[in-house]
């Protein structure tokens, strides 16, 4: 006959069994990613159950109401309530900086973003408690690691509170012990073609050319030949060398291993001067598409802390603009790494997780090299942007802004003096204006004006105006004048658009207003200006499509009927980017559809899949088609018309074109000339912004480019 078992007998054996059937067996594959911890999981032994004769506060659930305290602050990084939480004795000997630092820094060596712990259990003797629980830490190397905790507290004055040690950070650590990422191995980085497979940024064999400054024994003539056969300034050369120690190899530039070998008698013969050899990020096209492609360079001290929480070590080269940013994660692929316990010496205690390399995926733009290369000769060493977008899709195949940078310069690390004269430039070569530079758009924006006039005011293309030179229908203290001084005489809504008169526009931005001052702003909101187009891979900015609202909010001020007829002509607060302008005109030009620009064709991912992009449709143009013809005829009178204001610019073009003029005020003496249109003029292929900062006439200094750049893709298409 068996005998019976006390209560509190009974009640160990029942908990002790609660604690078995909670935690998984000590090294089993649940721990830790799967990896065996053999000393790190031990079971807790039960302490005895709770007594009935202490007051109500000493109750299993006060303490188990600091467990949760603690650990919910855990969860929300909140390591100033949990240090409160600790007893007196544990915060005498750890300060709150040094509390958390150690979650901090294992955190950061384990790649965690956030933990998530969770209360198994608690057992409590007198003034004593032990809580279990389970934390998962998610980590961007290794995924979800889960670690089980014995979480022990003490009755004090003030509550229960925590004695802490460094098992409660993980349950591995110790004072002897502490958590390390050991990278494995780190994959060559993925390059970036350009639509048809050509190398815009490409890891490849490099030489590079440096200089050991105690081994010199002619420096003019080192720094002469050596800034001839890099580029480098001689001035740049000079100041790198008088930064190093004499013994150091004093990086100068890459090159590639033609040009070692074919200069190699002369690299050979300089005293001081070395070659090393190693795959380095090579722009091929040094300049081109600069703004586009981006660069990779060095990881800022300040963004340290975020970059090895994604397993970079922060010595490595990173993307820091354009598509070389933007695709980081697939560009650099997954290092190889291990999560390992080392102890004082540094040894491998054991390994808590581990992960393999990941090849990185390459990047294909929608641009055209050949086309890209095209719109920057063009463009020239203007200060301005040109825009090109495949007008039945979207696709971005060229887009130029001018002054540019070579991104080779950052490959070795820029020098301070290179930094300092490209990061003062005031003409700021590293803005991309296509996509960041914001202009008023002058008479452009009157494609916008003359749908409003017909959807809205319900005027036909025949509709009457007269311009005498002068308009004064806000009184004769705020008198307008038209561009043409001598005036335009009796002119039809549609030869309006044609010949750009102000006058006409006047009329129609105060009649708008009259009935609604926000009809303009929503309908160029409708056409795509004043917000983000949505583009990947660049830095793009909204432009400013000002209304009522916006002027009350930023500047104080009621919206006036002037400010309507200033926007119905492209000026007052309006500023749109080239690549707006662009979508714009396309959607036009396709006969409505605004496409979301695109940059990215596909992604190919190291597992042989891609990712291919697809036109996007974002939205229609609010204009039927009989209006929208309407103002295709317009725009396409502006090129061929004998009144309209590009007919010079294209007198004997060999394709059909359509566009609009605009000359904008700039806050300067010259204005920013514009032109933008789409071509061939009855079945558009593409769209073409151009903007030429303070250059004088639309017509003059920006149709011009906009005829060269389509003659250039329409050669393109028949090679």
């Amino acid at each position: 006959m068996s005998t019976p078992l006390s209560r509190r007998a009974f009640l160990q054996l029942t908990l002790a069994s609660l604690f078995a059937g909670c935690l998984p067996p000590k090294g089993s594959p649940d721990f830790a990613g799967g990896h065996s911890a053999p000393d790190a999981f031990s079971i807790v032994t039960p302490l005895p159950p709770v007594t009935t004769s202490l007051p109500d506060s000493l109750q299993p659930p006060a303490a188990n109401k600091t467990a949760a305290e603690f650990l919910s602050a855990w969860a929300a990084d909140n390591y100033d309530a949990m240090f409160n939480l600790l007893s007196r004795s544990v915060r005498s000997n750890v300060s709150r900086d040094t509390f958390r630092a150690g979650y901090a820094q294992a955190f950061t060596a384990a790649t965690a973003t956030s933990v998530e712990p969770y209360l198994l259990s608690l057992l409590r003797d007198g003034t004593q408690a032990q809580a279990v629980f389970r934390a998962r830490w998610q980590t961007t190397l290794f995924g979800p690691l889960d670690f089980d905790y014995s979480l022990p507290m003490v009755w004090e004055q003030a509550g229960w509170r925590v004695v802490w040690t460094q098992a409660l950070i993980l349950p591995q650590l110790t004072q002897e012990r502490r958590l390390a990422l050991i990278p494995d191995q780190r994959p060559d980085r993925g390059n970036i073609y350009d639509q048809n497979g050509l190398g815009l940024a490409v890891n490849g064999p490099r030489v590079i050319i440096g200089i050991v400054p105690g081994q010199l024994v002619d420096e003019a003539e080192v720094l002469t030949e050596v800034s001839r056969l890099t580029a480098v300034p001689p001035e740049t050369i000079r100041n790198k060398l008088a930064a190093a120690r004499p013994d150091w190899f004093v990086p100068i530039a890459n090159v590639s291993p033609e040009v070692s070998i074919n200069n190699n008698d002369l690299l050979s013969s300089l005293a001081g001067v070395n070659r090393r050899e190693r795959t380095a990020r090579y722009y091929k096209a040094g300049e081109l598409a600069a703004h586009l492609v981006g660069y990779i360079g060095a990881i800022p001290t300040d963004e340290q802390q975020n970059w090895r929480l994604k397993g970079y070590q922060g010595d490595e080269l990173v993307g820091r603009t354009g598509v070389e940013a933007w695709s980081e994660d697939v560009l650099a692929g997954k290092p190889g790494a291990r999560l390992a316990i080392l102890n004082r010496d540094g040894k491998t205690v054991f390994d808590l997780a581990r992960t393999d390399a990941q090849r990185a995926g390459s990047i294909y733009l929608t641009v055209d090299q050949v086309l890209q290369a095209d719109a920057e000769r063009i463009l020239g060493r203007q200060l301005g942007a040109m825009v090109v977008l495949d007008s039945r899709t979207g696709f971005v195949l060229a887009m130029a802004s001018y002054p540019r940078f070579n991104p080779n310069l950052f490959v070795n690390g820029i020098d301070q003096a290179t930094w300092t004269a490209l990061s003062t430039d005031p003409n700021r070569p590293f803005v991309n204006r296509c996509t960041v530079g914001v202009y008023p758009p002058g008479s452009v924006f009157k494609i916008v004006t003359i749908a409003a006039a017909l959807e809205k005011l319900n005027l036909t293309y025949d509709a009457s105006f007269y311009c005498t030179g002068t308009w004064n229908r806000l009184g004769d203290q705020f008198v307008k004048t038209c561009w043409l001084k001598s005036g335009h005489g009796r002119i039809n809504l549609q030869d309006g658009l044609t010949q750009s008169c102000d006058s006409v526009f006047y009329d129609v931005g105060l009649a708008l207003h009259e009935i609604n001052p926000n009809i303009l702003p929503d309908l160029g909101r409708a056409f795509g200006l004043g917000k983000l187009t949505g583009i990947t891979g660049v830095e793009e900015t909204t432009g400013l499509m000002p209304d009522p609202d916006w002027k009350q909010k930023e500047l104080g001020e009621s919206w006036f009927p002037g400010d309507t007829v200033n926007m119905a002509i492209g000026q007052g607060f309006l500023l749109v980017t080239p690549l707006q302008i662009a979508g714009l005109l396309a959607a036009v030009g396709n006969r409505g559809t605004l496409y979301k620009p695109q940059l990215i064709q596909r992604i190919a991912n190291p597992a042989n899949t891609e990712q291919v992009s697809q036109p996007q449709i974002v939205g229609q143009l609010p204009v039927s088609p009989e209006n929208l013809a309407v103002i295709r005829t317009g725009l396409e009178r502006v090129v061929s018309g004998p009144r309209g204001t590009a007919r010079k610019a294209f007198a004997g073009a060999p394709f059909t074109a359509a566009g609009k003029t605009g000359t904008a005020e700039s806050g300067q003496e010259q204005p920013h000339a514009w032109f933008a249109g789409y071509c061939p003029a009855e079945s558009p292929e593409i769209a073409i912004a151009v903007i030429l900062e303070h250059a004088g006439e639309g017509s003059q200094a920006a149709a011009p480019l906009f005829r060269q750049m389509a003659e250039a893709y329409f050669d393109r298409q028949t090679e």
